[in-house]
């Protein structure tokens, strides 16, 4: 494993994001080898799976024994768990989950049809989450969905996104990562909404959370972290999308962001050769092509050397 003194802070949603929503359902031990192919390459922040309802979400069915599986023995690695309510915090709690994330929107449409409730309902479910998981000394992380565009309602107002987050600030979130759900934010955009939240918010509290559907997430994390962000959620393969926003493709590939900032000669604590190795794995698993830009590159010279 790579020495842990990162500059950038990767975490990695491909375990949970990237395959809630495939329907081929992996085995726990499939899971468990991707997890740890991903530890192996200096992942030290991995969303792991979600306490959901298996019949809504048959690819987290198996959350309580994979967390049973993990290897919890490096002090340095985390695996924070999606739970969506109180019935999914209290699964987290008997599995003995350390740390969990919970989520809301800033669109009320998304919100309704996503997890069928209000952004107040939401944000009052959530608040009663934090102080039961607090009361089990659990940490939280937060995420905002449609924080730039919602597949309903268009555009969202920074305010919105400024309350939101101080809001879960509030509540007792350590980090707050912000999303862009549909892949719709421009740099500028990012510049201006952060330039918002910045005035409100310490910044490192704040991870950002890009999709790649108009190929801007690698612009996007720039503009971001040329204004003091350094934590950004990432996929392996750029697995992942949401069932809720049309024509939304993956979360942005991590191989593609550790690839961005080795050419800028800034360390993420990542092996990329190691990384593509758990990508390529998982893909096979799934049968699945990849998004990522540096994968299909890898690929493609693959092949040529190979012929």
């Amino acid at each position: 494993m790579l020495e842990q003194n990162s500059t950038i802070k990767l975490v990695e949603v491909g375990p949970r994001d990237g395959l809630q929503n495939e329907k081929k359902v992996l085995s726990t031990e499939e899971k468990l080898v991707f997890i740890n192919m991903l530890i192996k390459a200096g992942l030290t922040k991995i969303e792991a799976t979600s306490f959901v309802r298996p019949d809504i979400v048959p690819q987290m069915g198996d959350s309580s024994l994979l967390y049973s599986k993990l290897d919890q023995s490096n002090s340095l690695v985390s695996y924070p768990c999606l739970v969506p309510n109180l019935k999914g915090l209290e699964m987290a709690i008997k599995t003995e989950v350390k740390e969990i994330a919970i989520f809301t929107a800033i669109s009320e449409t998304f919100n309704k049809k996503n997890i069928n409730r209000t952004i107040k309902e939401s944000l009052k479910d959530i608040q009663e989450i934090i102080k039961y998981a607090k009361a089990e000394n659990m940490k939280i992380r937060a995420y905002i969905s449609t924080a730039f565009g919602c597949p309903y309602e268009g555009e969202m107002k920074t305010d919105d996104l400024v309350n939101m987050t101080l809001s879960l600030d509030d509540f007792g979130a350590y980090d707050i990562s912000i999303g862009d759900t549909i892949g719709v934010a421009f740099p500028h955009q990012v510049s201006n909404y952060l330039e918002k939240v910045k005035a409100h918010c310490d910044l490192a509290k704040l991870s950002m959370h890009f999709h790649d559907t108009k190929e801007r997430a690698i612009d996007n994390i720039k503009t971001s972290y040329d204004l003091g962000v350094t934590s950004f959620d990432t996929s392996a393969g750029g697995l992942g999308g949401c069932p809720f926003a049309k024509g939304a493709t993956g979360n942005v590939a991590t191989e593609d962001v550790v690839d961005f900032f080795e050419k800028l000669k800034i360390n993420t604590g990542v092996n990329l050769n190691l990384l593509r190795e758990a990508s390529l794995y998982i893909l096979k698993k799934l049968n699945k092509q990849t998004t990522s830009k540096y994968l299909q590159n890898y690929i493609k010279n693959k092949n040529e050397n190979e012929n």
